[in-house]
């Protein structure tokens, strides 16, 4: 019984490292934080996205391994759907714009100098997507 769990304890970790040094990896190889700070003009914020990745993944491991219910009125969902969403959002808008897809794309369509704008309605879109998705299929 005593070799199992410790097995199971091996095997979990080994999983979560990883799974934790492929999502790493992903951010560092690809530029993701630093080029999302380049995009918001928030060069001293930098620290603040790498703790908020670093907690917020520690975080929905920890309520992950658990079995967590939480009874939250509605209006409170809003705000979790919006930060859900922005995460997202952002993520896919920093990871398209370092794949260079966004340039490629404005060229094509002859708006290069509008590439900011193009990159936030995408974003925009993300959040609304994230939002209605939370609102109207979450509780059925």
């Amino acid at each position: 019984m005593v070799m199992d769990d410790v097995l199971l304890i091996i095997v979990g970790f080994s999983g979560g490292l990883a799974v934790g040094c492929g999502f790493v990896a992903f951010l560092t190889v690809l530029g993701i934080i630093p080029r999302l700070t380049q995009l918001t003009k928030t060069y001293d914020a930098i620290r603040k996205y790498e703790w908020s990745v670093i907690l917020g993944v520690l975080a929905s491991t920890w309520f992950g391994l658990r079995y967590s219910s939480f009874s939250l009125p509605g209006f409170l969902l809003i705000p979790i759907g919006l930060a859900a969403g922005m995460f997202v959002g952002m993520l896919a808008a920093a990871l398209t714009e370092v794949l260079n897809v966004f340039p490629i794309l404005a060229k094509r369509l002859g708006i290069n100098e509008k590439i900011l704008l193009l990159m936030m309605a995408l974003v925009l879109g993300k959040v609304l997507g994230s939002f209605f998705h939370w609102t109207y299929f979450i509780d059925q």
